[in-house]
């Protein structure tokens, strides 16, 4: 793979912590080992040979030893008796019990949409797989898939183990367009990929949500990027991360006959989504003098630029960023690492400094050998 050496360390220490995680998972675990002494918050059977544990009202003590030492014992907390705020602060605090998720209200679950048509079911089950390997926060899943997958989907999901099972929930919905001509959207740029403009359309109950395209892997914490939202000003709606790093070499600067945002335009595998703005906000265009709602802008907008786009949606989202680059905002590199951050050289200075969080295989490059190290993660997490 042609890798710079300070690009394919992160990728490789990434690699050797995803096999760890996995090899822990196997064998029954969600954790490493926990020591012999835990507070009565975490409560998990301790290994034969440690003492017995001798608790009394706010201290435990080990059996033979002085009772000098000793700690409070945390006080276990009732979902009901705690807002909105403090669930969710907790929620992020590190040693926080694994089953705290199973009380975390559904209005702090995070939400994870995608898009699977034609031979993407495999793909799309790893890195659903990856995303709850990592989480801390429970999730709804949002599958949007053709009919023939479905019952597929629905399958394969419930017979993941209860260790995978008991972070997410999961619905699956049929591909559906609310305006134009549903057979032209389902054919734009790749089988079904449109479906992701008409998310805040369909999903009206659900605030905020994550997209992502079905070659993505997630090497960290969902609830990472997740935190993005909070980051967001008072006009900002939706973040993604650059096409490229380096306008001289990025498609968009180079070929594009429409408008796109910044200098090297945004791509839209991975994108995060405040869906209460996209739905209220009146967007600026070239197709009438005033705002139009999301959903009124996308097909005229389509109409207007259907013979020079080549990427599809991806195109049409860096048109309506173009026109409104207030409404955007912009996350590294890191957060959708893609096989053009390094077949170039080593162009995602992000990456080089904290790693990569978020895998995006395009190209293909989890199915051949072309990059090395993006098949390797992606088998390492699918077996």
């Amino acid at each position: 793979m042609k890798l710079r050496s300070k690009t394919a360390v992160p990728l490789l220490l990434a690699l050797s912590a995803l096999l760890l995680v996995l090899l822990t998972l196997r064998t029954g675990r969600t954790e490493p080992p926990a020591p012999p002494v835990r507070p009565a918050s975490a409560p998990q059977r301790p290994p034969p040979s440690a003492p017995k544990l001798i608790r009394n009202p706010g201290t435990f003590t080990r059996s033979g030893q002085s009772a000098q030492r000793h700690r409070p014992l945390r006080p276990r907390l009732r979902a009901s008796s705690l807002g909105a705020a403090s669930l969710e602060k907790l929620a992020r605090r590190p040693g926080e019990p694994r089953s705290f998720h199973a009380v975390l209200p559904p209005k702090l679950w995070i939400h994870l949409a995608v898009v699977a048509c034609g031979s993407r079911l495999e793909e799309t089950l790893v890195m659903l797989k990856s995303a709850v390997l990592f989480s801390h926060r429970k999730m709804q899943f949002h599958i949007f898939t053709e009919e023939s997958l479905k019952s597929e989907f629905d399958k394969q999901l419930r017979q993941w183990p209860d260790s995978y099972t008991k972070k997410f929930e999961h619905r699956i919905y049929p591909i559906t367009f609310s305006v134009g001509n549903s057979q032209e959207w389902k054919k734009l740029f790749k089988p079904c990929a449109a479906q992701r403009l008409f998310l805040p359309v369909i999903l009206k109950d659900v605030d905020s949500l994550l997209y992502v395209d079905t070659d993505v892997l997630f090497l960290r914490p969902v609830d990472d990027i997740w935190k993005f939202l909070r980051q967001f000003n008072s006009t900002q709606l939706a973040a993604m991360a650059p096409e490229h790093e380096i306008p001289k070499i990025g498609w968009y600067s180079r070929f594009a006959q429409h408008p796109f945002y910044g200098s090297t335009g945004i791509n839209s595998g991975v994108m995060l989504m405040n869906l209460t703005r996209i739905r209220t906000a009146q967007f600026k265009n070239n197709v009438i003098p005033t705002g139009l709602a999301w959903e009124d802008m996308l097909y005229p907008l389509y109409q207007k630029y259907k013979n020079v786009i080549t990427w599809g949606d991806q195109d049409l989202l860096n048109i309506i960023f173009y026109f409104n680059p207030e409404c955007l905002y912009v996350f590294p590199c890191q957060w959708n690492y893609r096989p053009d951050h390094c077949m170039y050289g080593s162009n995602c200075k992000g990456a080089e400094l904290e790693g990569v969080s978020v895998l995006h295989g395009n190209r293909g490059v989890y199915h051949d050998d072309k990059q090395p190290t993006f098949k390797a993660l992606y088998e390492a997490i699918r077996d």
